[in-house]
Parts: structure tokens; sequence; C-alpha cells
């Protein structure tokens, strides 16, 4: 019965350990639609991993910077789009090539999305506006850093 009670003890305040998002790590590309849109994350270091992306796309440019880390509420991917205060969305699933993260607080997105299939990462956002679902995607190849679309 104590060694249950230990056992628990230990668990509730052992450090949460940071999921493998190594699977993120990279230049990625996507040229479709009419865009050219880029995203790179670093590899994961005691936890954390930085990204930033850029969007050129119907003669405009914007940026978000972001990073995954954890908090104390969990593993967060914290946005900051065009340069905004940051945004947290907390992982509700992570696995070897998808992660789900969730902030129902936030106007839009409520979700983001990313998952890894070969050379292929797919982001998406995800919630509602004006009471109607609403999302965005985006699926990047896997490119050499600094690689621009074809014009």
């Amino acid at each position: 019965m104590l060694t249950a009670a230990l056992a628990a003890a230990l668990m509730q305040t052992a450090p949460s350990v940071a999921p493998d998002l190594s699977w993120m790590a990279g230049y990625w590309l996507d040229c479709s639609n009419g865009r050219e849109a880029s995203e790179t994350w670093s590899d994961p270091r005691d936890g954390l991993s930085v990204g930033h992306a850029v969007t050129l796309e119907n003669g405009r440019v914007s940026f978000e910077v972001s990073h995954i880390r954890r908090t104390p509420e969990g593993v967060a991917y914290v946005a900051q789009p065009g340069g905004v205060p940051p945004t947290a969305f907390v992982a509700t699933e992570t696995g070897p090539s998808r992660a789900v993260f969730a902030n129902a607080e936030n106007d839009f997105p409520t979700r983001v999305i990313y998952e890894r299939n070969d050379d292929a990462l797919k982001a998406r956002i995800e919630g509602e506006i004006d009471g109607q679902a609403r999302s965005m995607e985006w699926n990047f190849t896997a490119a050499p850093l600094n690689t621009r679309c074809p014009t």
C-alpha cells in the first residue's frame, strides 16, 4: 500500500518529459494555390523547438514566429503571427508523426495540427468564425534551406 502511494506521489512530482517532435525539424516549402509558404523548425533541444514561417501571397508577405516547449499546463505550441503577443495551444495528442495543440479560448484558430508523412509535412489550423467551421491547410515538402518556389 505504501509503495503504491509513494509511486503515485513520485509520478505527480516528476518533471514532464517533452514528447519527441524531432520529426518536425527541417525546412518545409509549400508552393500551392499561388502562394509561397515556408516553415522552418529547429530540432528539439531540452524540450524546446523554435520555428518561423514566411508566406508570400498576392503580393503580400506575412510571418510568424513560434516555439514548442514545456509549460505548467503541458507541452505547448506558442504562436506569434505577425509579431502579436504570444498565444499558447496545449498538446492534446502527440505521436511519432502527428501532434495536435488546442486553445478553446482563442478566437481563431482553436486547434493547430501537424502531421508528417515521409518528406511531406501537413500543417492545419481549425476553429470557428462567426459560428461557421473554418480551416486552413498547408502541404509542405522537405526542401534545402531557403529554397524558393519556381516563378
